[in-house]
């Protein structure tokens, strides 16, 4: 099995167990919004780099910014928790930046 699958299928793991979780059982964080971005961001490049071309890999950032949306619709069905579009902005953004992380060594 290549790295990309256990790292992709491990932080998919994490970020399910963080996103789902009650909030009485997590700690503040001061930064969620960057935990959001990076967790969101590695995870799609994870899944970006198992895949060739362009428009494969535009669908699977697609598929991965649909899955944090779904994990966000999820969220009202956990005690404590809610959509937030912030949350979703932070997915995006990191999702996004990992498109130009995949991108950048075919341009030029």
């Amino acid at each position: 099995m290549r790295w990309e699958v256990i790292l992709l299928l491990a932080s998919a793991l994490g970020i399910a167990i963080g996103c789902l979780t009650p909030v009485g059982k997590l700690p503040i964080l001061p930064h969620d919004k960057l935990l959001h971005f990076g967790c969101f961001g590695f995870a799609a490049w994870l899944a970006g780099r198992l895949v060739d071309g362009l428009w494969p890999t535009v669908a699977v950032l697609a598929a991965v910014l649909a899955a944090s949306w779904g994990i966000e619709l999820l969220q009202k069905l956990v005690p404590g928790r809610t959509f937030c579009w912030r949350d979703m902005a932070a997915n995006a953004a990191g999702i996004a930046a990992a498109g130009v992380a995949l991108a950048a060594p075919h341009i030029g």
